[in-house]
């Protein structure tokens, strides 16, 4: 163990012995001379390029990386849309197919219902016949068969059939309405299974508007023979 007074101890200029260096750190987080906060050491990002230095080249294997990742995740999206849109065609069609098979088993009951209807006219729907005709109208009710046609209403052809045709009296009729039902139409939803068919009561022809009447010597040249 060397003496630090022994002769090998190093000397100063002054003849002084020389002791351990005395190394100061500046602790302080203001830099005095900028103002600005001091960044530890410890505090660096790793691989942070020194001040001064150029930022390193962007590695071209992570840049494919990223464009394939961005691909995937675009077809992904893709198949995503498609499947949806699949299932909800698939519903569709399903929920047709469905109404359209309602559809023609209450078309191909509306003969059994008008027997029952004139049953009940006539009086001889009574006893058991009577349960089992009552649960077979509600059945069908519940699939969501509606029957319309009433006397007075409108007369709409995309609704009525209209077997006959009688001249208004009434002073002023403006529409064409239905005057009998013979016959009830159903609809199943918005689908007419079968038209009504009516007696309708027409507008008198002093009623009619001038540019529905024909034109005056139409009518004659039209039938020549009421000339003669």
């Amino acid at each position: 163990m060397s003496n630090p007074n022994g002769p090998d101890a190093r000397r100063g200029p002054d003849g002084e012995h020389e002791g351990e260096r005395v190394v100061v750190r500046d602790r302080r987080r203001i830099d005095p001379q900028t103002g600005e906060v001091r960044t530890p050491a410890g505090d660096e990002p790793a691989g942070a390029p020194a001040p001064g230095q150029p930022a390193p080249a962007a590695d071209p294997r992570i840049e494919e990386l990223e464009a394939e990742v961005a691909e995937r995740t675009s077809d992904l999206q893709r198949v995503s849309a498609e499947y949806a849109n699949y299932r909800r065609r698939v519903d569709r069609d399903r929920q047709s197919q469905l109404t359209a098979a309602q559809a023609q088993f209450a078309s191909e009951m509306l003969p059994v219902i008008d027997d029952i209807e004139r049953a009940e006219q006539h009086g001889d729907l009574n006893g058991p016949f009577k349960s089992v005709a009552d649960k077979l109208v509600d059945t069908l009710a519940k699939l969501g068969l509606e029957p319309f046609g009433v006397g007075g209403e409108p007369f709409e052809p995309t609704v009525h059939e209209a077997v006959q045709h009688e001249e208004s009296d009434a002073v002023g009729a403006t529409v064409t309405v239905v005057s009998t039902v013979l016959r009830r139409g159903y609809r199943l939803g918005d689908r007419v299974l079968r038209p009504a068919m009516v007696t309708v009561v027409d507008r008198a022809a002093a009623d009619v508007p001038a540019a529905e009447q024909p034109a005056p010597g139409t009518e004659r040249q039209q039938n020549p023979e009421q000339q003669r």
